[in-house]
Order: C-alpha cells, then sequence, then structure tokens
C-alpha cells in the first residue's frame, strides 16, 4: 500500500515512535514522510515558548529548551554514529524512507503531490494542522490520525497531561478516520493501557508512542486486508480540554506527579 505520513520533526519522542514503526512494520509498502512545520499556523516559536513558560514555569521550559538544543546537537555531530537518531530525518534516511517538507498540508502542491503519488493512505502523526475536506478525500483507502486519548473524551491538545494531572488510573490511543470535525472520525483501533504511579509525563509520553506505533501497524495491516470495522464517536460524551492553566498545573504536581 502506497503510504504517506504527515509529521513535525519533533525531535523528543516522534524519533522512537518511527523507529519502532519501521522495526516492525510488514514489508511491502510504500512509505513517504511529509514533514511539517511543528507549530500551528500565525504562531511563532517566542510566542509558544512563551506561553509555555508562563503556565508551566521558566524552570520546566528552559529544561525543556535545553533539551531540544542538546538533541539537535547530538544529531549534528554525531547522529547515526552514537547508535540512536535525534532527529525525524535522521530516522528516516537510516531505514532510507524518502522525505520533503511541506509548510501547507492543504496547498494546492501538495495535493497534486499526493496525488502524482497516487497516495492510498495518508497517517497524521502530531501534525498540527487541520485538514480540509479535499485534503482527507484524496487518499482512496481514507485518512487517519493518531490521538493519544480514549476518545471522545480528551480530545484537543495535550492529553497526556490532562490524564495526569486528573489523576486517571488508565489512558488509552485511538486511531480514528478523519473528518473535517476535530477528533471526531470514526475508530478503526482503541487500546486502553494504565497509567502507574512512578509514570512522570516523559516516561508516560513514550510509553504511549509505542504503543501507537503498534496501533498503526495493525491499522495498516486491517486496512490492507481489507478486514476491519470502525465505529462511530458519540460526540455528546468526552470533553475537549484546550492549552492548560497554572492551576491545572499545580493540580498535576499536587498530585505527585512530574515532567521528567
Amino acid at each position: 500500500m502506497r503510504i504517506v505520513f504527515f509529521s513535525p520533526d519533533e525531535p523528543l519522542y516522534l524519533p522512537e515512535f518511527y523507529r519502532y514503526f519501521f522495526d516492525n512494520l510488514p514489508s511491502g509498502h510504500e512509505i513517504r514522510v511529509i514533514i511539517v512545520p511543528p507549530i500551528y499556523k500565525n504562531t511563532t516559536k517566542m510566542a509558544l515558548s512563551l506561553k509555555y513558560a508562563k503556565t508551566f514555569g521558566v524552570k520546566e521550559a528552559a529544561a525543556l529548551s535545553l533539551k531540544v538544543v542538546y538533541y539537535k546537537m547530538m544529531d549534528f555531530f554525531i547522529g547515526e554514529k552514537g547508535g540512536r537518531f535525534y532527529s525525524l530525518p535522521a530516522v528516516l534516511k537510516k531505514y532510507k524512507i524518502h522525505y520533503l517538507y511541506e509548510p501547507d498540508v492543504n496547498s494546492a502542491q501538495n495535493l497534486n503531490r499526493l496525488k502524482e503519488w497516487n497516495t492510498e493512505l495518508v497517517i497524521s502523526i502530531s501534525c498540527p494542522q487541520i485538514f480540509k475536506e479535499e485534503f482527507i478525500n484524496l487518499p482512496s483507502k481514507g485518512c487517519l490520525n493518531l490521538h493519544g486519548s480514549l476518545l471522545p473524551d480528551y480530545r484537543g491538545v495535550m492529553p497526556s497531561f490532562w490524564v495526569l494531572a486528573n489523576a486517571e488510573k488508565e489512558a488509552g490511543a485511538t486511531l480514528f478516520f478523519v473528518n473535517e470535525k476535530i477528533d471526531a472520525g470514526d475508530v478503526l483501533i482503541q487500546k486502553r493501557f494504565p497509567i502507574y504511579l512512578e509514570d512522570t509525563l516523559d516516561s508516560f509520553i513514550r510509553r504511549s508512542k509505542k504503543i501507537g506505533a503498534e496501533m498503526v501497524i495493525e491499522g495498516i495491516e486491517k486496512i490492507t486486508n481489507g478486514k476491519f470495522e470502525t465505529r462511530p464517536l458519540d460526540m455528546n460524551k468526552g470533553r475537549y480540554y484546550g492549552w492548560p492553566k497554572k492551576e491545572d498545573v499545580k493540580r498535576f504536581i499536587d498530585y505527585g506527579r512530574r515532567f521528567r
């Protein structure tokens, strides 16, 4: 099957997701990856950094920034020689996956590209852009998105933070067919997994990314075989979560959770 992934070049978690995915994906598929900007349109990196610092504190924002800089430096100076991959392009080069950069997934240029590639399936992994109807309807076998919660609950942003901040005992992930609404398509696969007392936000996200990669592989095989069923989401249930407030971060910490 001809599959195109859309993801930002995020160095903290996506390299591990794709490394596990390519290590375990059965052969026979033609995979391409389109890398998109890591932030929404009309948002600058500086504005996002200030927003993060205002919400989570200067210390946590500085630690995150230093970690990103460290990963980028390691990728530049060491790369594959270190036995670990610190960027999405480094992983894709290792597995000989064709990739390119695209600022706007809904652009005519991108749509024409997908048509030229005879794209059968599109899969969004942390892509921060909203897909429009023409884009969604272009791949012959559909457009999938992986969301880090048990939809329809925890729709929106940062679901991993929210389940920990709300002291949930169980979390999950949902692989679903995209429609024009946010986190609202038909579910292909949904999996539950426990939240451990020792989980930090970092360790929890890393574990959930591996589970997500397993789900994507399973979803690809189901679609390839043509043997799958979907179910609609009841959008009258669940809740949409936006950007956290300071009191949400305080609750997260009061529950004994840590970021790292």
